[in-house]
């Protein structure tokens, strides 16, 4: 049988008003309407509904179980609405973005905070992983966005839609009672003369110092490789090289209680960008997130040492 949510709510009316010309002045519609409703749900149902007296309508066996499902179901129908009405609004769904650790532990939680408190019903998902993974990610349409580094990536984004929103200058990175100390800046010649802590070639970090070290003509002496931030600076720490590493990795650090100066000649950032596939639409709730991101230099939002927010 075919009933319609309309139909169910009129049923519903008159049992909940006890007649129909109580029902009828509720749903302001004429008395004569409702009673052709009623009749044509039980005439598909092949049930009675109510008991009709002269003085109050009363319910059937049948009408009781009937109702009671009718009830349950334009709730349903009404609540599932309103969840479809907050998502066309950016009030509901879920946003999943795919991420760097860097930005995922230092860059988005001020966004994600702002945002979730302007959007409380909306669910988000950062998920960390290595710059090629990102892409791969929000390429097959497993993330609704990316944000991730695109500067001395080794991978085309020629597919994507790329929307820079940061930069954070790379720093020179030393053990306490290190001779960097007592200066303003360190060249990647000076670098290059010393043992070190290398990160490894998977990491976009890599990408960008190996960029660095052949404008300046220089090689490291690479004495350890690591992958893991914590790690690089822990052997850091333990006096056995420097490092380089971009502004928003240094909070990252500050367990080890490392010195750092800014790089020069040549002066090296990484530009970290809002990245998605242009031909997929997004969600409302997911356009909000990354206006969220593209606004935050005019949202107050403070950025570390050496890292500083695009004009939007």
């Amino acid at each position: 049988m075919d009933l319609t949510v309309q139909q169910l709510r009129v049923v519903l009316a008159v049992h909940d008003a006890g007649s129909f010309t109580a029902a009828a002045e509720v749903l302001l519609q004429a008395q004569s309407s409702l009673s052709r409703t009623v009749l044509e749900v039980e005439r598909r149902l092949g049930v009675a509904i109510f008991e009709r007296t002269t003085r109050r309508l009363e319910l059937t066996a049948e009408g009781r179980e009937f109702v009671a499902i009718a009830r349950v179901t334009v709730a349903s129908f009404d609540a599932n609405l309103r969840h479809f009405t907050g998502f066309l609004d950016g009030q509901r769904g879920r946003v999943r973005v795919a991420t760097l650790p860097s930005l995922a532990a230092i860059l988005l939680p001020a966004i994600v905070s702002t945002y979730h408190r302007d959007h409380p019903g909306v669910v988000l998902s950062i998920e960390d992983a290595l710059a090629t993974e990102v892409l791969d990610r929000v390429r097959a349409g497993d993330v609704d966005l990316a944000v991730t580094v695109v500067s001395a990536t080794t991978d085309p984004t020629d597919d994507l839609l790329v929307t820079p929103v940061a930069t954070d200058r790379f720093c020179c990175v030393f053990p306490k009672g290190h001779p960097f100390a007592e200066v303003a800046e360190v060249t990647w010649t000076d670098l290059a003369a010393e043992a070190f802590i290398a990160f490894d070639r998977t990491t976009s970090i890599r990408q960008h110092l190996d960029r660095a070290f052949t404008e300046a003509g220089a090689r490291p002496r690479n004495t350890i490789e690591a992958r893991n931030i914590s790690a690089v600076a822990g052997l850091v720490a333990a006096g056995l090289g420097v490092t380089a590493v971009p502004g928003l990795v240094l909070p990252l650090m500050t367990f080890a209680e490392l010195g750092h100066r800014p790089l020069g000649a040549p002066r090296t950032e990484r530009t970290i960008a809002v990245v998605r596939v242009p031909h997929r639409p997004l969600a409302p709730a997911v356009v909000a997130f990354q206006t969220a991101i593209t606004d935050a230099s005019r949202s107050g939002i403070d950025l570390p040492q050496e890292t500083s927010w695009l004009p939007s």
